[in-house]
């Protein structure tokens, strides 16, 4: 499986890579998220823009991300607007999706770009083509915060959006009970031994999927995702506390 490294971050060997999203409302907000960071236990960081008071004013966006781009120097960024569809904060239509993240494609100050897989195929076509146009890497990433689908229907929308030519897959589900957690666990450890040659992204969210969380150098996940400050999805760990329980399962995988 080959990798992906964005400056002096390869994202698919060793241990999962932590991402921290900034969930800030206002400029102010975001700055102050970053300002406590500890950038000795993060390892990307995302900017969800979907919660970003001007997320729909495409230059204010542009310029924040410059900003940010600035404080967090070396620390690659994953620029993300999360749509409601997908537990997102805000509605957007497949028109504005398309038009905000070639902007930001095209501005070049964010590393990665997630693109979420159920968008409309012209729209997704597009925006995978523009990345490599401009040689910025994507996600292509499915959430589900109701259910936890079938093994098969995981490994079919991983495998799809490999196929589409996205650099990282990525899902997230919700589970209902233990046996979903095992089911998104088992999905993961079958892509990873028979499908992937890039590197990929799952997690079961909420309390009872943290699990999956840490649990990425087991059975193939490649980044998994922790809190500074406000959370951007459930279950996440604080990442100080994400680090320890990552490097102590990789002490004990190379002990064994």
């Amino acid at each position: 499986m080959k990798s992906v490294t964005i400056n002096n971050v390869t994202i698919g060997e060793g241990i999962p890579k932590i991402c921290v999203p900034i969930v800030g409302v206002t400029k102010q907000d975001i700055f102050q998220e970053i300002n406590q960071m500890n950038t000795e236990d993060i390892d990307l960081i995302e900017w969800r823009s979907d919660w970003y008071e001007y997320c729909f004013d495409i230059p204010k966006v542009l310029q924040t991300l410059c900003e940010i781009k600035n404080m967090m120097k070396q620390i690659p960024i994953l620029f993300t607007f999360r749509t409601a569809k997908e537990g997102g904060q805000k509605e957007i239509s497949a028109k504005e999706y398309e038009t905000l993240l070639s902007a930001v494609i095209q501005c070049k100050q964010a590393d990665i770009v997630d693109i979420e897989l159920f968008t409309e195929n012209t729209v997704l076509t597009s925006l995978l083509q523009k990345a490599k146009q401009y040689s910025v890497k994507t996600i292509l990433s499915n959430h589900d915060f109701e259910k936890t689908p079938e093994q098969n229907e995981i490994l079919s929308r991983l495998c799809t959006m490999q196929q589409l030519g996205a650099d990282i897959t990525k899902i997230a589900v919700m589970p209902q009970n233990k046996k979903d957690v095992l089911t998104l666990l088992c999905a993961t450890e079958q892509m990873q031994c028979q499908y992937a040659d890039r590197p990929f992204v799952t997690m079961s969210m909420g309390s009872i999927g943290s699990i999956s969380r840490i649990a990425g150098e087991i059975f193939g996940s490649a980044i998994t995702f922790g809190a500074v400050q406000k959370s951007s999805a459930p279950g996440q760990i604080k990442a100080k506390k994400l680090k320890q329980m990552l490097q102590m399962i990789h002490d004990t995988m190379i002990e064994i």
